[in-house]
């Protein structure tokens, strides 16, 4: 038997692929979706605000080799959702790569929460919308798949707020917490476990990221206010960065992490490993 090819563009390339990354304007998504276009990748990014998500597109075709289109998509609903794979399925037969990023947070006082943004619009963004886009994509995920040692991958962005035993944080104003943010990201951990098994018969990979702190435009006001009490939160001493987030990304979307679905990832320092610090993140 011949040895096995274990160069890192045979285990980590994603060259060739094509990739929609909802949300992918901005902060993390933006991120993954630079690390895919670097190595080679055709990826697409949606959002709802076609200037941000232009403006990213053609920075990141920039940086090539890759190319990347924007999308403009307002998801929320099964029908949004459903227009967004069909304005994808317009333009490509299959689909490699699918990372649904986008959502939102609120913050308010306990006893006077906004019931139609930070319930009812938050949910339907963070945890209906990657349900409904995954499903309207599986089409062109399942003509990507190349079997059980290349299948199709589909990323959900959660966080570690979703296992955190508190939703008073740094990133909310004093007084404020983030409880139905919380709440989203534990059911879009749960959610991915249970689809793994109905995606891995269409040989096709669903695994979570939960990010800790990293810049973006939901973190903004922690990370202006007490970058320094976050860091110190963070066993390493620092949160995330770019190439955190890239690294992570490309494992999981190449063959590297070929045998890996229902996981959710946390990559945030160390913080989950202190009871204290998860709390408070």
């Amino acid at each position: 038997m011949s040895a096995p090819d274990l160069s890192l563009g045979s285990l980590f390339g994603v060259k060739g692929k094509v990739a929609l990354v909802t949300g992918g304007g901005t902060g993390i998504g933006k991120m993954i979706a630079a690390a895919l276009v670097q190595n080679g990748a055709t990826v697409y990014i949606a959002s709802r605000k076609a200037a941000v998500v232009n403006a990213a597109a053609a920075e990141l075709t920039a940086m090539g080799p890759g190319k990347c289109h924007a999308l403009v998509a307002d998801l929320g609903s099964k029908a949004q959702a459903q227009a967004l794979a069909d304005l994808l399925k317009a333009r490509e037969q299959k689909l490699h790569v699918l990372v649904n990023n986008a959502g939102m947070a609120w913050g308010n006082k306990l006893d006077d929460y906004d019931e139609a943004n930070g319930w009812d619009r938050l949910m339907a963004l963070n945890v209906k919308s990657v349900f409904y886009v995954t499903t309207a994509l599986l089409p062109l995920l399942t003509a990507a798949s190349a079997g059980n040692l290349d299948p199709a991958r589909v990323i959900n962005i959660s966080s570690v707020a979703g296992s955190a035993c508190s939703a008073e944080d740094h990133l909310s104003a004093p007084g404020n917490g983030t409880w139905s943010y919380a709440t989203s990201k534990a059911a879009v951990n749960h959610l991915t476990r249970v689809l793994a098994h109905p995606l891995a018969r269409k040989t096709i990979t669903i695994n979570a990221i939960a990010p800790g702190v990293f810049p973006s435009r939901m973190t903004k006001f922690g990370i202006d206010k007490q970058l320094d009490a976050m860091q110190q939160m963070q066993p390493l001493g620092r949160i995330g960065t770019t190439e955190d987030m890239a690294g992570l990304a490309l494992f999981l979307c190449s063959r590297a992490s070929a045998h890996i679905t229902g996981a959710v990832i946390p990559i945030d320092g160390g913080a989950t490993l202190n009871v204290t610090g998860l709390s408070k993140l």
